[in-house]
Protein backbone atom coordinates (compact mmCIF):
# COMPACT_ATOMS: atom_id res chain seq x y z
CA UNK A 1 0.00 0.00 0.00
CA UNK A 2 1.40 3.01 -1.10
CA UNK A 3 0.89 6.01 0.92
CA UNK A 4 1.50 9.73 -0.63
CA UNK A 5 1.17 13.24 0.21
CA UNK A 6 -2.16 14.42 1.52
CA UNK A 7 -4.53 15.75 -1.53
CA UNK A 8 -4.09 19.45 -0.95
CA UNK A 9 -6.55 20.97 -3.72
CA UNK A 10 -10.12 19.69 -1.88
CA UNK A 11 -11.31 21.61 0.66
CA UNK A 12 -9.05 24.30 0.79
CA UNK A 13 -9.94 27.67 1.30
CA UNK A 14 -8.65 30.38 -0.53
CA UNK A 15 -7.06 33.07 1.03
CA UNK A 16 -8.06 36.08 2.11
CA UNK A 17 -5.58 37.80 1.14
CA UNK A 18 -5.58 37.13 -2.06
CA UNK A 19 -9.80 37.98 -2.38
CA UNK A 20 -8.99 41.64 -1.30
CA UNK A 21 -8.01 42.83 -5.04
CA UNK A 22 -10.66 41.64 -6.66
CA UNK A 23 -12.65 42.50 -3.78
CA UNK A 24 -11.26 46.56 -4.22
CA UNK A 25 -11.91 45.92 -7.90
CA UNK A 26 -15.50 44.99 -7.49
CA UNK A 27 -15.55 48.22 -5.36
CA UNK A 28 -14.19 50.54 -8.22
CA UNK A 29 -16.27 49.14 -10.66
CA UNK A 30 -19.52 49.62 -9.03
CA UNK A 31 -19.02 53.33 -8.23
CA UNK A 32 -20.66 55.89 -10.11
CA UNK A 33 -19.10 58.26 -12.35
CA UNK A 34 -19.48 61.04 -9.59
CA UNK A 35 -18.21 58.96 -7.33
CA UNK A 36 -15.37 58.24 -9.34
CA UNK A 37 -14.25 61.99 -10.46
CA UNK A 38 -14.67 63.29 -6.70
CA UNK A 39 -11.87 60.05 -5.23
CA UNK A 40 -10.07 61.72 -8.53
CA UNK A 41 -10.20 65.06 -7.08
CA UNK A 42 -9.19 64.19 -3.77
CA UNK A 43 -5.75 63.00 -5.12
CA UNK A 44 -4.93 65.82 -7.35
CA UNK A 45 -2.71 68.20 -5.11
CA UNK A 46 -3.69 71.19 -7.26
CA UNK A 47 -7.05 71.04 -7.36
CA UNK A 48 -7.20 70.79 -3.37
CA UNK A 49 -4.52 73.34 -3.07
CA UNK A 50 -6.92 75.45 -5.11
CA UNK A 51 -10.03 74.56 -3.27
CA UNK A 52 -8.39 75.62 -0.10
CA UNK A 53 -7.54 78.87 -1.43
CA UNK A 54 -11.12 79.57 -2.63
CA UNK A 55 -12.50 78.73 1.02
CA UNK A 56 -9.92 80.83 2.37
CA UNK A 57 -11.59 83.81 0.17
CA UNK A 58 -15.50 82.73 0.95
CA UNK A 59 -14.27 82.91 4.95
CA UNK A 60 -12.17 86.35 4.37
CA UNK A 61 -15.37 87.84 2.52
CA UNK A 62 -18.13 86.06 5.00
CA UNK A 63 -16.19 86.95 7.95
CA UNK A 64 -14.94 90.37 6.58
CA UNK A 65 -16.76 92.24 9.44
CA UNK A 66 -14.99 90.39 12.25
CA UNK A 67 -11.64 91.06 10.65
CA UNK A 68 -12.10 94.46 10.13
CA UNK A 69 -13.37 94.66 13.65
CA UNK A 70 -10.29 92.98 14.74
CA UNK A 71 -8.07 95.57 13.27
CA UNK A 72 -9.87 97.77 14.93
CA UNK A 73 -11.08 100.06 11.81
CA UNK A 74 -14.04 100.97 9.24
CA UNK A 75 -14.07 100.45 5.75
CA UNK A 76 -15.65 103.90 5.23
CA UNK A 77 -14.67 105.79 7.91
CA UNK A 78 -12.20 108.57 6.58
CA UNK A 79 -8.90 109.50 8.23
CA UNK A 80 -7.41 112.79 6.23
CA UNK A 81 -5.27 113.65 9.17
CA UNK A 82 -3.07 110.30 7.98
CA UNK A 83 -2.57 111.89 4.39
CA UNK A 84 -0.56 115.09 3.38
CA UNK A 85 -2.37 118.51 1.11
CA UNK A 86 -1.59 116.27 -2.08
CA UNK A 87 -3.55 113.39 -0.60
CA UNK A 88 -0.46 110.97 -0.92
CA UNK A 89 -0.65 109.18 2.49
CA UNK A 90 1.59 110.02 5.43
CA UNK A 91 2.74 106.93 6.61
CA UNK A 92 2.69 102.87 5.33
CA UNK A 93 1.67 99.78 6.76
CA UNK A 94 1.20 100.22 10.94
CA UNK A 95 -0.23 98.18 13.31
CA UNK A 96 -3.48 99.92 13.67
CA UNK A 97 -3.65 100.00 9.83
CA UNK A 98 -1.93 96.64 8.39
CA UNK A 99 -2.18 97.83 4.81
CA UNK A 100 -2.09 101.62 4.96
CA UNK A 101 -4.65 103.67 3.72
CA UNK A 102 -6.15 105.04 0.77
CA UNK A 103 -4.90 108.13 -1.06
CA UNK A 104 -6.74 111.18 -0.59
CA UNK A 105 -9.62 110.02 1.92
CA UNK A 106 -7.31 108.28 3.97
CA UNK A 107 -9.52 105.17 4.57
CA UNK A 108 -8.25 101.92 5.86
CA UNK A 109 -7.05 99.47 2.87
CA UNK A 110 -7.29 96.07 4.82
CA UNK A 111 -11.01 96.87 5.61
CA UNK A 112 -11.70 97.73 1.93
CA UNK A 113 -9.83 94.90 0.87
CA UNK A 114 -11.63 92.27 3.02
CA UNK A 115 -14.75 93.64 2.38
CA UNK A 116 -14.01 94.32 -1.21
CA UNK A 117 -13.91 90.28 -1.64
CA UNK A 118 -17.63 90.21 -1.30
CA UNK A 119 -19.16 91.60 -3.82
CA UNK A 120 -17.21 89.64 -6.17
CA UNK A 121 -17.87 86.03 -5.15
CA UNK A 122 -21.60 87.39 -4.40
CA UNK A 123 -21.60 88.26 -7.90
CA UNK A 124 -19.76 85.18 -9.31
CA UNK A 125 -21.86 82.58 -6.73
CA UNK A 126 -25.13 84.33 -7.57
CA UNK A 127 -24.94 84.47 -11.70
CA UNK A 128 -23.21 81.01 -11.65
CA UNK A 129 -26.32 79.81 -9.86
CA UNK A 130 -28.78 81.33 -11.95
CA UNK A 131 -27.26 80.74 -15.48
CA UNK A 132 -26.68 77.37 -14.33
CA UNK A 133 -30.83 76.89 -13.46
CA UNK A 134 -32.04 78.46 -16.40
CA UNK A 135 -29.46 77.23 -18.72
CA UNK A 136 -29.94 73.35 -17.51
CA UNK A 137 -33.96 73.51 -17.65
CA UNK A 138 -33.68 75.39 -21.20
CA UNK A 139 -31.47 72.40 -22.28
CA UNK A 140 -33.82 70.05 -21.35
CA UNK A 141 -36.60 71.33 -22.58
CA UNK A 142 -35.45 72.07 -26.27
CA UNK A 143 -33.54 68.89 -26.45
CA UNK A 144 -36.31 66.66 -25.08
CA UNK A 145 -39.32 68.04 -26.11
CA UNK A 146 -37.93 69.12 -29.70
CA UNK A 147 -40.39 70.25 -32.31
CA UNK A 148 -41.70 73.83 -32.34
CA UNK A 149 -40.21 74.22 -28.28
CA UNK A 150 -36.55 73.57 -29.47
CA UNK A 151 -36.91 75.96 -32.11
CA UNK A 152 -37.82 78.66 -30.03
CA UNK A 153 -35.55 78.06 -27.53
CA UNK A 154 -32.49 77.44 -30.02
CA UNK A 155 -33.59 81.19 -31.27
CA UNK A 156 -33.20 82.75 -28.37
CA UNK A 157 -29.97 80.83 -27.60
CA UNK A 158 -28.40 81.81 -30.64
CA UNK A 159 -30.38 85.74 -30.32
CA UNK A 160 -28.37 85.97 -26.80
CA UNK A 161 -25.33 84.44 -28.10
CA UNK A 162 -25.28 87.15 -31.00
CA UNK A 163 -25.75 90.37 -28.74
CA UNK A 164 -22.71 92.12 -27.50
CA UNK A 165 -22.50 91.41 -23.80
CA UNK A 166 -20.15 94.75 -23.48
CA UNK A 167 -21.95 96.88 -24.99
CA UNK A 168 -25.31 95.50 -23.58
CA UNK A 169 -23.74 96.00 -19.67
CA UNK A 170 -23.08 99.81 -20.40
CA UNK A 171 -26.49 99.98 -21.95
CA UNK A 172 -28.18 98.82 -19.35
CA UNK A 173 -27.02 100.71 -16.24
CA UNK A 174 -28.59 104.01 -17.59
CA UNK A 175 -31.36 102.48 -18.65
CA UNK A 176 -32.25 101.16 -15.20
CA UNK A 177 -31.28 104.08 -13.16
CA UNK A 178 -33.71 105.96 -15.68
CA UNK A 179 -36.84 103.75 -14.71
CA UNK A 180 -35.83 104.60 -11.11
CA UNK A 181 -35.81 108.31 -11.80
CA UNK A 182 -32.09 109.00 -13.40
CA UNK A 183 -28.95 108.58 -11.55
CA UNK A 184 -29.39 112.29 -10.29
CA UNK A 185 -32.35 111.62 -8.14
CA UNK A 186 -31.17 108.49 -6.58
CA UNK A 187 -28.87 108.01 -3.57
CA UNK A 188 -24.90 106.86 -3.24
CA UNK A 189 -26.82 103.17 -1.69
CA UNK A 190 -29.95 103.57 -4.11
CA UNK A 191 -27.26 103.57 -7.23
CA UNK A 192 -24.66 101.07 -5.89
CA UNK A 193 -27.65 98.49 -5.13
CA UNK A 194 -29.30 99.62 -8.34
CA UNK A 195 -25.57 98.58 -10.39
CA UNK A 196 -25.16 95.74 -8.42
CA UNK A 197 -28.30 93.81 -9.35
CA UNK A 198 -27.68 94.99 -12.92
CA UNK A 199 -24.33 93.46 -12.90
CA UNK A 200 -25.75 90.12 -11.35
CA UNK A 201 -28.76 90.46 -14.28
CA UNK A 202 -25.83 90.75 -17.43
CA UNK A 203 -24.09 88.10 -16.65
CA UNK A 204 -26.98 85.79 -15.58
CA UNK A 205 -28.74 86.74 -19.20
CA UNK A 206 -25.10 85.91 -21.01
CA UNK A 207 -24.00 82.91 -18.85
CA UNK A 208 -27.09 80.33 -19.56
CA UNK A 209 -27.04 80.28 -23.25
CA UNK A 210 -23.58 78.80 -23.58
CA UNK A 211 -24.81 75.69 -21.11
CA UNK A 212 -28.41 75.46 -22.61
CA UNK A 213 -26.61 74.85 -26.02
CA UNK A 214 -24.71 71.56 -24.22
CA UNK A 215 -27.33 70.77 -22.38
CA UNK A 216 -29.35 70.41 -25.46
CA UNK A 217 -26.87 68.24 -27.37
CA UNK A 218 -26.64 65.80 -24.86
CA UNK A 219 -30.03 65.22 -23.75
CA UNK A 220 -30.71 64.98 -27.75
CA UNK A 221 -28.45 62.09 -27.34
CA UNK A 222 -30.06 60.62 -24.45
CA UNK A 223 -33.70 61.01 -25.06
CA UNK A 224 -33.15 57.63 -27.56
CA UNK A 225 -31.22 55.67 -25.04
CA UNK A 226 -33.10 52.31 -23.71
CA UNK A 227 -33.52 53.63 -19.96
CA UNK A 228 -35.35 57.07 -21.07
CA UNK A 229 -37.57 54.63 -24.10
CA UNK A 230 -38.77 52.41 -21.32
CA UNK A 231 -39.61 55.16 -19.14
CA UNK A 232 -42.00 56.66 -21.34
CA UNK A 233 -43.37 53.77 -22.89
CA UNK A 234 -44.68 52.47 -19.40
CA UNK A 235 -46.29 56.11 -18.93
CA UNK A 236 -43.66 58.15 -16.48
CA UNK A 237 -44.66 61.54 -16.42
CA UNK A 238 -42.63 63.84 -18.35
CA UNK A 239 -41.42 65.98 -15.33
CA UNK A 240 -40.05 62.56 -13.97
CA UNK A 241 -38.03 61.96 -16.83
CA UNK A 242 -36.54 65.49 -17.36
CA UNK A 243 -35.25 64.90 -13.70
CA UNK A 244 -35.00 61.86 -12.14
CA UNK A 245 -33.63 59.88 -15.75
CA UNK A 246 -32.22 62.67 -17.77
CA UNK A 247 -30.76 65.15 -15.23
CA UNK A 248 -28.62 62.80 -13.32
CA UNK A 249 -26.61 62.00 -16.45
CA UNK A 250 -25.89 65.32 -17.07
CA UNK A 251 -24.04 66.29 -13.82
CA UNK A 252 -20.51 66.08 -15.39
CA UNK A 253 -21.21 69.18 -18.43
CA UNK A 254 -22.93 70.83 -15.56
CA UNK A 255 -20.53 70.66 -12.90
CA UNK A 256 -18.35 71.62 -15.60
CA UNK A 257 -19.57 74.83 -16.49
CA UNK A 258 -20.13 76.13 -13.48
CA UNK A 259 -16.83 75.37 -12.22
CA UNK A 260 -15.18 77.55 -15.33
CA UNK A 261 -18.14 80.26 -15.09
CA UNK A 262 -17.03 81.31 -11.68
CA UNK A 263 -13.57 82.49 -12.48
CA UNK A 264 -14.88 84.51 -15.99
CA UNK A 265 -17.46 86.30 -13.56
CA UNK A 266 -15.17 87.18 -11.14
CA UNK A 267 -12.84 88.52 -13.49
CA UNK A 268 -15.85 90.54 -15.62
CA UNK A 269 -17.47 91.82 -11.95
CA UNK A 270 -13.59 93.56 -11.98
CA UNK A 271 -13.77 94.88 -15.81
CA UNK A 272 -16.97 96.28 -15.00
CA UNK A 273 -16.18 98.08 -11.99
CA UNK A 274 -12.91 99.63 -13.36
CA UNK A 275 -14.72 100.86 -16.40
CA UNK A 276 -16.94 102.39 -14.18
CA UNK A 277 -20.31 100.71 -15.16
CA UNK A 278 -19.86 98.07 -11.92
CA UNK A 279 -20.44 98.28 -8.60
CA UNK A 280 -19.52 102.02 -7.13
CA UNK A 281 -19.02 103.67 -4.00
CA UNK A 282 -20.06 102.79 -0.88
CA UNK A 283 -20.11 99.44 -1.47
CA UNK A 284 -16.20 98.43 -1.93
CA UNK A 285 -15.12 96.49 -4.76
CA UNK A 286 -11.70 95.73 -5.57
CA UNK A 287 -12.65 96.73 -9.80
CA UNK A 288 -13.24 100.14 -8.57
CA UNK A 289 -9.66 100.32 -6.52
CA UNK A 290 -7.96 99.33 -9.32
CA UNK A 291 -9.47 102.15 -11.31
CA UNK A 292 -8.29 104.44 -8.56
CA UNK A 293 -5.28 102.88 -7.82
CA UNK A 294 -3.94 103.58 -11.58
CA UNK A 295 -3.62 107.25 -10.97
CA UNK A 296 -1.49 106.38 -7.75
CA UNK A 297 0.55 103.38 -8.97
CA UNK A 298 4.43 104.95 -9.35
CA UNK A 299 3.76 107.32 -5.95
CA UNK A 300 2.23 104.52 -3.64
CA UNK A 301 2.10 101.24 -5.40
CA UNK A 302 0.82 98.93 -2.93
CA UNK A 303 -2.85 100.70 -3.01
CA UNK A 304 -2.92 99.10 -6.39
CA UNK A 305 -1.01 95.78 -5.62
CA UNK A 306 -3.49 94.74 -3.27
CA UNK A 307 -6.51 94.07 -5.14
CA UNK A 308 -4.68 92.83 -8.24
CA UNK A 309 -3.19 90.17 -5.98
CA UNK A 310 -6.45 89.39 -4.84
CA UNK A 311 -8.52 88.93 -8.15
CA UNK A 312 -5.10 87.28 -9.55
CA UNK A 313 -5.39 84.61 -6.70
CA UNK A 314 -8.52 84.08 -6.64
CA UNK A 315 -9.14 83.77 -10.75
CA UNK A 316 -6.12 81.51 -10.57
CA UNK A 317 -7.63 79.06 -8.22
CA UNK A 318 -11.03 78.94 -9.65
CA UNK A 319 -9.48 78.85 -13.17
CA UNK A 320 -7.55 76.12 -11.69
CA UNK A 321 -9.73 73.96 -9.79
CA UNK A 322 -12.33 74.33 -12.70
CA UNK A 323 -9.52 72.38 -15.09
CA UNK A 324 -9.25 69.75 -12.32
CA UNK A 325 -12.74 69.50 -12.07
CA UNK A 326 -13.34 68.84 -16.22
CA UNK A 327 -10.40 66.45 -15.98
CA UNK A 328 -11.94 64.39 -13.35
CA UNK A 329 -15.13 63.97 -15.08
CA UNK A 330 -14.14 63.21 -18.45
CA UNK A 331 -13.63 59.40 -18.43
CA UNK A 332 -10.72 59.87 -21.07
CA UNK A 333 -8.82 61.87 -19.35
CA UNK A 334 -5.79 60.66 -16.93
CA UNK A 335 -3.63 62.72 -15.10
Amino acid sequence: MTIGPPDTTVGVEEHPASAEPARAASVAHGKSPTRIAMDRLRKDKVAVTCAVIVVLFILVAVFAPLLAKLEGQDYSAFHTDLVDEFGFPLQGPTAAHWFGVEPKTGRDNFARWVYGARPSLIVAFTATLFGTVVGVTMGLLAGFLGGWVDRVISWVIDFVLSLPYLLFAIAMVPIVESWRGGSFNLSPEEQASTRFYVLIFVLSFFGWAGLARIIRGEVLSLREREFVLAAKAIGVPTRQVLFKELLPNLVAPIVISASLSLPAYVTAEAGLSFLGVGLVEPIPSWGQTIAVATNWFKAYPLFLWLPVIGITLLVLALALLGDAVRDAFDPKTRR
